[in-house]
């Protein structure tokens, strides 16, 4: 697991070990709290190919979570974390003689600058991108479509706007820059926007490794990730602003239906 650490990373941790699953973790940093669940944790870089290597030796299969985000850094950091990085991977399942590798993508690899509303897999890649992470997260995910094979087995999933117990960016970033009025609503449209439940994201991870093998309908696609119950946008985050329940509430809402 690469990036056992983070949000999703550490959510697909704690359900292949509830599965009996042994893992160990990839990071740039130390997670003792993993550790304390039995987790063996390796600090190192993506960019290092030895590291990788050594990252992935002896294991039955590769989630490749770990990725820059965001909007800010140079198109290098991205390049060298999200491509490079991936690329290292990809190279590390070859030589560790590694079969199966599930990948975290983004559905804004088929971002093209307009409405994307009904849009399924067939969906291509645009042209050009108007942002380093997109156009970085297309180039990797096109890497690892393409290594699907007789030797090794992949898939991409692409799951939008994560968020639930533990979220430190999304819903937290939205109530704390509405409480300072730094949200400002352009337009008058309410566009639907599908978000992903954590839960929900980490489990679909564990249903792609369950069904990736060499061959098989899943091997070599991507997959878009969501609820399937697109909310309009500023509803969602009124709802987040006004109560600063929102994680609680939707959660009841999903465990209740």
């Amino acid at each position: 697991m690469t990036g056992g650490g983070g949000f999703l990373g550490g959510a697909i941790v704690r359900r292949l070990l509830a599965k009996g699953f042994q893992v160990r973790s990839f990071s740039r940093g130390s997670y003792p709290e993993l550790q304390k669940l039995g987790v063996e944790g390796m600090s190192g870089d993506l960019a290092d190919s030895k590291a990788t290597k050594a990252a992935c030796e002896g294991c039955e299969i590769v989630f490749h979570v770990a990725a820059k985000a965001g909007i800010w850094g140079t198109f290098q950091e991205y390049y060298s974390a999200n491509v490079e990085g991936t690329m290292n991977i990809l190279a590390a399942c070859d030589f560790n003689g590694i079969r199966k590798l599930v990948f975290t993508s983004s559905p804004s690899v088929v971002f093209d600058g307009k409405d994307l509303e009904g849009v399924d897999e067939s969906a291509g890649y645009p042209r050009s991108y108007k942002a380093a992470y997109p156009e970085t997260k297309a180039v990797a995910e096109r890497a690892v479509l393409s290594q699907n094979g007789e030797s090794l087995a992949t898939v991409a999933l692409r799951p939008h706007l994560i968020w639930g117990p533990g979220d430190t960016h999304l819903v937290p970033g939205i109530i704390k820059r509405g409480k300072r009025g730094g949200l400002k609503r352009i337009g008058s449209e309410n566009k639907l926007v599908d978000f992903t439940y954590i839960d929900d994201a980490a489990e679909a991870h564990l249903l792609a490794a369950e069904r990736l093998e060499i061959g098989s309908p899943v091997a070599g696609r991507a997959f878009f990730i969501s609820q399937g119950e697109p909310l309009p946008l500023w509803d969602f985050i009124d709802q987040g602003i006004k109560k600063d329940k929102l994680i609680a509430e939707y959660h009841r809402a999903l465990t209740e239906r």
